[in-house]
């Protein structure tokens, strides 16, 4: 039995899904207080950028913790369900409550480029620690 179907059977399916979905909430989390503390030092131009270099790296830490820890989803899929709740929270907390204006997804550096790069850091992530998974088996 491979480790990660080992370590999807310790879990039912809600677990899963909450333990999917906090680590995208605390990758979502550590983007907004990248903005929300940027935009109270720096201009929006720089903040902006901060986030588009913060944001991968938060979520390469947190996938990482994931793959290493869970593993319950391949990376592909990882990368789509954590995109996709960074997405939705986007438009339901950022656009609509706070922002109350969608203008955010106007801005490919505000918005299009860090999800471009999450996506691409999560797939990436997950591979590497596949790959890492398969080198410690012999």
């Amino acid at each position: 039995m491979e480790m990660s179907e080992q370590k999807s059977m310790r879990y039912g399916t809600t677990a899963k899904v909450l333990i999917i979905v906090s680590h995208a909430l605390i990758g979502w989390v550590i983007c907004v207080a990248l903005v929300g503390v940027g935009r109270q030092f720096l201009p929006m131009k720089e903040t902006l950028i901060m986030h588009a270099i913060g944001a991968p790296l938060a979520f390469a830490m947190l996938t990482y913790f994931y793959f290493k820890k869970f593993a319950f989803t391949p990376p592909l899929q990882t990368a789509f369900l954590f995109l996709g709740v960074v997405i939705v929270m986007d438009f339901l907390v950022v656009a609509l409550l706070i922002e109350k204006s969608f203008v955010i997804f106007t801005s490919p550096l505000g918005t299009w480029l860090p999800f471009a790069v999450i996506f691409c850091t999560i797939y990436l992530t997950g591979e590497f620690c596949g790959q890492e998974d398969q080198e410690d088996r012999f």
